[in-house]
């Protein structure tokens, strides 16, 4: 596949992608069909939900995520830890986690620490982004939050769960967590990035993964309304 558009090379572009599924209506041969656009498309990633774990079919060279105390992130943080340890064990190689946005509101920034930390501590082996709610939150919010994931272990923090009505990844947001994070963890922008424009945008501000679920037409160069909250 080639590029379509000035910019990011198309190929390169894919290479950032979590080509995602997490419609609650998905079932397995949605899932199987996932799988098999994210190796025609040859993004990095695929993102399901943990129930859709063990996949049933050959993911290939695809790195395989899941999310843990999704969407709402309002979970005790010993059943975060325990889901995400029951994906690791199903195959997932990546976690997405979401926060208690309303302990960031509250001012609770060690409480969100403790919260990563658990379950940071229930996956050694993987690799751990933190879902941080950006839309929900004030810039000084914002920062604190990046600073709690990163002091609990995260490695990346990843604005959006894409189902929250404050909205998705903005490119100031990408901006101001990549500012706080300094290259010492990944940035993942998701949610409503829905063209190829808006994708090369969190690109430039900082972000170094991508979370899709309409990737065909974003790497097209078109818009996509893609399903799954994303």
């Amino acid at each position: 596949m080639s590029s379509t558009a000035p910019g990011i090379p198309t190929a390169e572009l894919a290479r950032l992608v979590d080509h995602t599924l997490l419609a609650p209506s998905a079932t397995v041969a949605d899932v199987e069909a996932h799988v098999a656009s994210a190796r025609e498309l040859g993004v990095l990633a695929i993102c399901v939900s943990p129930s859709m774990l063990p996949l049933t079919v050959d993911a290939g060279d695809l790195v395989v995520a899941t999310v843990c105390g999704f969407p709402s992130g309002k979970h005790h943080s010993e059943i975060k830890a325990a889901e995400a340890a029951r994906a690791v064990a199903d195959g997932a190689a990546e976690v997405d986690m979401v926060i208690d946005v309303g302990a960031a509101k509250a001012g609770r920034f060690d409480a969100v620490e403790a919260d990563i930390a658990a379950v940071r501590a229930a996956i050694p082996g993987a690799l751990l982004k933190v879902i941080i709610e950006s839309a929900a939150l004030e810039d000084e919010e914002i920062v604190a939050v990046c600073r709690a994931a990163e002091s609990a272990g995260a490695d990346f923090v990843k604005t959006s769960t894409g189902f929250h009505p404050a909205g998705g990844a903005s490119v100031h947001a990408v901006g101001l967590m990549a500012a706080t994070v300094g290259g010492r963890l990944g940035v993942k922008a998701s949610g409503g990035v829905r063209t190829r424009a808006q994708a090369e945008a969190m690109v430039a501000a900082g972000a170094t993964r991508l979370g899709l679920s309409g990737t065909a037409a974003v790497l097209e160069g078109a818009s996509g309304e893609g399903g799954g909250g994303y």
